[in-house]
């Protein structure tokens, strides 16, 4: 089969070839004679079904099935003319052309995408200069004293008094809903932090003033984005009886709270419990600084630096999805409007392009930094990451960890962590020096 296929650029290439009728026709024939081998077919031996009866049994089915095989060598062919490695084209070939002339020869023309080859340059002059976060001692004492707070055990206040702001209440309720009680809307002996947020919005706020075995009607709306859809945006009632305050007790901040805090460490004192919190805070700091200020800069500064070609269908998909969600942002009015014009969907297409190609030109960067510093995330990483993420959310962690997989997120999410390791690597060597 005779093609031309030509490079556009080193990211991109182009084949035009004709699919000759004696090309179809001889994949047709080798694809008969196996069917052949295989097929049952009345008034004949299995494996002795002659080609003609498979042909007409199966013929448009297996010119089909030809065209496509002398697609695919044709694609693989023009990749070896091109000197390409297989395992750097990038997606499926798209043909821009497939038609079918008078003669039963097929002109066709094919694009496909190449993964780009990146010279990084001096990529580690580019990092922005990192200081180091400073923590005080007050804000150590602060930590110490929350987390003190939060561990220490509630207790039935002294004397009966009104409730507020800042008390646990032990409480009975059921929720009502036009006069019907619903599922989830009852409980007893149930903590409230008041203040805390917990609730629906005003159900606390209502609570305050409350006294001892007070029975009292609280009236809230369920939010419109309740996850309960049966109550979503519905009035309620809620029967609640208050039957006991309650105040986190005093607790002091010395060795027994350390040890208390570092389990693992039986001879903590209060002072490697400073040591450890200034350590956390320290950390949290430099995390914000390098997430929200030094990991945008540095990759701004790269992308800005290095130039290469870029694939157009990794363009193209990214353009598709950007388009998409700013479609889906739009009002009604807007959306007729694009609807109704054709130039308004270009001019949207062609907004949202320039920062697609700087999402897929850092993809390519990010790649090329991890292998250039040696960083990769291994699959089981991934889990172990989705793994503590559910925990903390309260979630099944392999449940989550299926969804992601279902809805092919898994790629995506290991490379968001090589990117998170190899800047966070790159920003650790200059805050080092």
């Amino acid at each position: 089969m005779e093609f031309n296929a030509t490079k556009v650029n080193s990211a991109n290439a182009n084949v035009v070839a004709t699919i000759t009728t004696e090309v179809i026709a001889k994949n047709l024939d080798k694809m008969a004679k196996q069917l052949s081998k295989t097929m049952n077919v009345s008034g004949f031996r299995k494996g002795k079904v002659p080609v003609a009866v498979v042909k007409q049994m199966h013929g448009e089915r297996l010119d089909q099935d030809a065209q496509a095989e002398a697609l695919r060598t044709l694609f693989a062919d023009a990749i070896k003319d091109l000197g390409i490695n297989p395992q750097d084209v990038i997606g499926e070939p798209a043909v821009s052309k497939y038609e079918k002339k008078e003669d039963g020869s097929i002109d066709v023309e094919v694009n496909f995408s190449i993964k780009p080859s990146i010279d990084l340059g001096d990529y580690k002059a580019l990092i922005p200069d990192v200081k180091e976060a400073s923590v005080s001692d007050k804000e150590v004492e602060e930590r110490i004293s929350e987390m003190a707070k939060r561990s220490a055990p509630l207790e039935k206040i002294a004397r009966k008094r009104a409730l507020k702001e800042g008390d646990f209440a032990v409480i009975d309720f059921e929720g009502f809903v036009d006069g019907v009680p619903f599922d989830g809307g009852k409980a007893e002996k149930y903590t409230l932090e008041i203040g805390s947020g917990s609730f629906i919005p005003g159900f606390e706020e209502q609570m305050v003033g409350m006294k001892y075995d007070e029975t009292k009607d609280v009236v809230v709306t369920f939010p419109a984005e309740y996850q309960a859809k049966n109550l979503a945006g519905k009035e309620a009632t809620f029967k609640v009886t208050l039957h006991e305050i309650q105040q986190k007790a005093e607790a002091e901040l010395n060795d027994d709270l350390a040890k208390k805090m570092l389990p693992n460490d039986k001879e903590a004192t209060i002072e490697t419990l400073k040591e450890k919190v200034k350590e956390q805070l320290k950390s949290e700091k430099m995390s914000k600084v390098y997430n929200d200020e030094l990991k945008p800069a540095y990759l701004e500064a790269l992308v800005k630096a290095i130039s290469f070609d870029l694939p157009s269908s990794v363009v193209d998909q990214e353009v598709n999805v950007a388009l998409n969600n700013e479609i889906r942002a739009m009002s009604e009015e807007a959306l007729n409007k694009l609807r109704e014009d054709a130039k308004e969907i270009e001019a949207l297409r062609a907004k949202v392009t320039p920062d697609a190609q700087n999402s897929v030109k850092a993809t390519f960067i990010i790649d090329a930094l991890a292998k250039a510093e040696n960083v990769d995330v291994s699959d089981q990483e991934v889990t172990q990451t989705l793994y503590y993420e559910a925990m903390m959310m309260g979630q099944n962690p392999q449940e989550v960890v299926k969804f992601y997989s279902e809805k092919g997120y898994l790629p995506a999410i290991k490379m968001s962590m090589i990117e998170d390791k190899v800047i966070t690597k790159l920003l650790d060597s200059k805050l080092n020096k």
